[in-house]
This record gives C-alpha cells, sequence and structure tokens, in this order.
C-alpha cells in the first residue's frame, strides 16, 4: 500500500442487523434501528460528505486507495434478515446507495437460532436464497459470514477453514457473485491473529471485519480486522463518525 496516496483516506464501515420493527410476539432489542433512524442515518451521510461505496470499489481501494474519496462509507447488515429486503433496501435505493449483507449459510431460508435461543433475540426469518439474489440483483452485496456463525475463538484451525471455505462455495454457487470479504461472527477472529489471517488469504478471501471500533485510516490498516462501528437503536451517526 503506498502510504502517500492513502494518507488522507478515511472509511468508515457501518455495521446494522436488523432494520424496522420486531416480529409479531418479538420484542426491542438494541439491534433493532427504525427505519426513521436509518433514513437519518443515510441522509446523514450524504449531507455531510461521505461518500457511499459498494464493495468492488471498496475491495479496489483497499489497493489502490488512491481511487478512494476522501471519506468512504460501506454500509452493512450481519445476518441477512427478511427485513434488509422489505425494510432497508427501498430506503438504500432512495438514496441510490449500495450495501454489502454477511450471511450464515446454515440459516439462510431459516431463522436466528445462533442468538435467538442463546441471547434472548427474537426469533426471526432470514432471506431465502431467492430474497437474497433479488438483493443481489438490486445492488446489495452478498458475502460471507461463514457457515454455522460460530466465534472463531472456540474453533480448531481445521473448523476455522472449514467455516470459510464452505461459505464462500456455497455463496458462489448459489448467486454466482465472489466472494470476497468476511464478517466474523459476534466480532471474534479468534485467539491466533496470524492463523486466522493465514486462513483468511488460503480460502481467497481479500479482507475481513470485526464488529466495533471506529473510523479508520488506510495507512497501516489491518485489512483482516478491520474496525466497524456497531449501529443499534440509540446510536448517534453524528458521534459516531467522529
Amino acid at each position: 500500500m503506498n502510504t502517500n496516496t492513502a494518507a488522507s483516506q478515511t472509511v468508515a464501515i457501518l455495521g446494522y442487523h436488523k432494520v424496522g420493527e420486531p416480529p409479531e410476539n418479538g420484542w426491542h432489542t438494541w439491534n433493532y434501528v427504525t427505519a426513521e433512524n436509518f433514513d437519518k442515518h443515510l441522509y446523514y451521510l450524504r449531507d455531510n460528505n461521505w461518500k457511499v461505496i459498494g464493495v468492488e470499489t471498496f475491495l479496489k481501494g483497499l489497493d489502490k486507495p488512491e481511487t478512494l474519496p476522501e471519506r468512504s462509507a460501506l454500509i452493512t447488515f450481519d445476518d441477512g434478515y427478511k427485513s434488509n429486503l422489505q425494510i432497508a433496501l427501498p430506503i438504500l435505493k432512495k438514496y441510490q446507495y449500495e450495501a454489502v449483507i454477511f450471511v450464515a449459510t446454515k440459516y439462510v431460508d431459516s431463522y436466528n437460532a445462533f442468538d435467538a435461543d442463546i441471547f434472548y433475540e427474537p426469533k426471526e426469518q432470514i432471506c431465502s436464497w431467492d430474497e437474497l439474489r433479488e438483493l443481489h440483483i438490486q445492488g446489495v452485496s452478498i458475502q460471507s459470514h461463514s457457515v454455522s456463525h460460530p466465534r472463531f475463538s472456540e474453533l480448531n484451525e481445521q473448523q476455522k477453514l472449514f467455516e470459510l471455505v464452505e461459505s464462500k462455495k456455497i455463496i458462489e454457487g448459489m448467486l454466482g457473485n465472489k466472494v470476497e470479504f468476511f464478517s466474523f461472527p459476534y466480532g471474534d477472529d479468534g485467539v491466533d491473529e496470524i492463523q486466522t489471517r493465514n486462513l483468511l488469504l488460503k480460502a481467497g478471501y481479500k479482507t475481513a471485519c470485526l464488529y466495533g471500533g471506529g473510523i479508520f485510516g488506510l495507512v497501516n490498516a489491518d485489512l483482516f480486522r478491520l474496525q466497524r462501528i456497531a449501529i443499534g437503536a440509540d446510536t448517534n451517526i453524528e458521534n459516531a463518525l467522529i
């Protein structure tokens, strides 16, 4: 990376989960961002000179930072809830913004057993492959969030590699798009950062993100442990982007 050309480049990766209201018989948790607030977040980005970019532009910019605007924002969602299609997509289209959804392939066309059964989140449906395909057509890139949504710190080397390789293979096979971007479930990249980085490279990923942190500069950024701003019900977008 040429640090001279990267010196002024700032990136904000925004990490959402659910947009809109909980399902019937559900309840509000921090992971629910109202449609009104989501719209306000996108309006703020547009009104404050943040250039929202898509995956292809983002990945190119990691190698050639001079191709990115001075302030770039990447809108991401974990898990692929149906509300991403039904509620978030129309708001994204209003602003003509691209986005990324990271899916755990085991739960496509199912529900969020990985947190509804463990962390007292409401049970909520996750998009089917046809719905993910529609999102892809509409400018939302589908990337990997593993197969089974595990904590990497609880996996051995072979289990990690399986989660990385198999999820990439399934998504590419089902949707026909390149999968080169990984989001660690729970923001947990394991106890051995070097091993995880080498496995990501072996599996064919160009970058990966955690869950938490703030904006970052491209100079000396660890491309396999990128910070991501966790966005929830009470997030003040202005403060988050300082």
